[in-house]
């Protein structure tokens, strides 16, 4: 079964930092542009942040510009999300999603994934004060 896992959520405080992965089980991400999603309690999912497939265009949400950092290894078949100074209002479910053959670099619309994509299962980040 084709599917995304996320990983490295967890509690931390105010200022901390974290990792997540989003690694993909039985295909290869080569030729997916990626993008990660956050969703808090009671409000929309959000994206925040996405990498094209050929890792040449990436693009952030102003509330994460400068603090989140995404990226990716093709031999690990894995995309990353760093997440440095985290605040209380990152505190979410983040997940990734992945769509292939995406042209103009990649999305940050949650549309374009649903549509012909694949999502993973979220993580949960906490950040306390």
């Amino acid at each position: 079964q084709v599917q995304l896992v996320e990983s490295g959520g967890g509690s931390v405080q105010s200022g901390g930092s974290l990792r997540l992965s989003c690694a993909a089980s039985r295909f290869s991400l080569d030729h997916y542009a990626l993008g990660w999603f956050r969703q808090a309690p009671g409000r929309e999912r959000e994206g925040i942040s996405c990498i094209s497939s050929t890792d040449d265009s990436r693009s952030y949400v102003d509330s994460v510009k400068g603090r989140f950092t995404i990226s990716r290894d093709y031999a690990k078949n894995t995309v990353y999300l760093q997440m440095n100074n985290l605040k209380p209002e990152d505190t979410a479910v983040y997940y990734c999603a992945a769509v292939i053959g995406y042209r103009g670099g990649c999305s940050t619309s949650a549309t374009t994934y649903e549509v012909s994509g694949f999502w993973g299962q979220g993580t949960q980040v906490t950040v306390s004060s």
